[in-house]
C-alpha cells in the first residue's frame, strides 16, 4: 500500500497557519500585540532560515493556550479556521490528495504545527491521518508544553517511524510533498520525495538531486 505524506503550510495551504494563529490571536487582543507579533515574526524569519529553536517557539506559541478554558479556545479556533485558514486551502492541493486516495493511497498530514490548530484542518483537507506536535493537557486543559517529540525536522522521521509500525505500514513506495528545506530529513528518508513551490534552498537541493518541482498554487500543479 502506498503511502501519501504531505507538509501542511506552504504546500497544502498558500500561508503558515502556525505564523497565522499567532497573529489572529494579536488581533483578538489576547496576547500584548507589538511584543507578540514581534517575536512571533522573529520565529518565523528563524524557521525560514533553518535556525529554527523548536523548543523555544513552542514554549512562545503554546503558552496562550494554557491560558484560557478549551472552550473559549475552540469557539476562537472555529473562527480562525473560517476567517483565516478556508481561504488559504489550496485546490490543487485537496485534489492531489483525493487523487491519491481514489489509487488507495494512505494520505497523512506530517506538520510541525501544533495538532489543536491543524486538527480541523486536516480534517477539511480530508486525509486519512494527521501527525502534528501534541500538546499536553492536564484536566481537560493545556499546559502549554509539548508533548512527546516535536513534529518537526529528523522529530517527522521520528513520529512518522512510530506511526507506521503502530499502523502495520512501511516505507515503500511513500511520496512527501514540501515546501521546505526544514523537512529536509523526511524528504530524504521517502522514495519519492516531491517539492511544492519550494523555498529558495528547496529548489536549489531539488535541482541538484532531480526531485520533480510542482506548483499547487497554479494551474501547472
Amino acid at each position: 500500500m502506498a503511502l501519501a505524506l504531505f507538509d501542511l503550510d506552504n504546500t497544502l495551504l498558500a500561508g503558515d497557519s502556525d505564523y497565522l494563529w499567532g497573529r489572529f490571536l494579536v488581533e483578538l487582543g489576547v496576547v500584548d500585540g507589538d511584543e507578540y507579533e514581534a517575536r512571533n515574526q522573529a520565529f518565523y524569519d528563524q524557521y525560514r532560515a533553518g535556525r529554527l529553536d523548536i523548543q523555544a517557539f513552542l514554549a512562545f506559541s503554546l503558552a496562550p493556550l494554557a491560558q484560557y478554558p478549551r472552550a473559549r479556545l475552540e469557539a476562537w479556533r472555529a473562527r480562525f479556521l473560517a476567517q483565516c485558514i478556508a481561504p488559504l486551502i489550496l485546490p490543487a492541493g485537496r485534489e492531489r490528495v483525493a487523487a491519491h486516495r481514489a489509487r488507495g493511497d494512505v494520505c497523512v498530514i506530517v506538520t510541525a504545527t501544533n495538532r489543536f490548530v491543524t486538527a480541523p484542518i486536516a480534517e477539511r483537507i480530508g486525509v486519512d491521518a494527521l501527525l502534528a506536535t501534541e500538546l499536553e493537557e492536564v484536566g481537560g486543559r493545556f499546559t502549554g508544553r509539548p508533548a512527546g517529540t516535536p513534529c518537526f525536522r529528523e522529530g517527522k522521521v521520528q513520529r512518522l517511524e512510530a506511526w507506521l509500525a503502530q499502523a502495520g505500514l512501511g516505507w515503500a513506495d511513500s511520496t512527501f510533498y514540501s515546501d521546505s528545506h526544514n523537512d529536509l530529513p523526511l524528504l530524504e528518508r521517502v522514495a519519492h520525495p516531491v517539492a511544492v513551490d519550494p523555498d529558495q534552498a528547496l529548489r536549489r537541493i531539488a535541482g541538484e538531486r532531480g526531485w520533480p518541482v510542482i506548483s499547487l498554487r497554479s494551474a501547472e500543479g
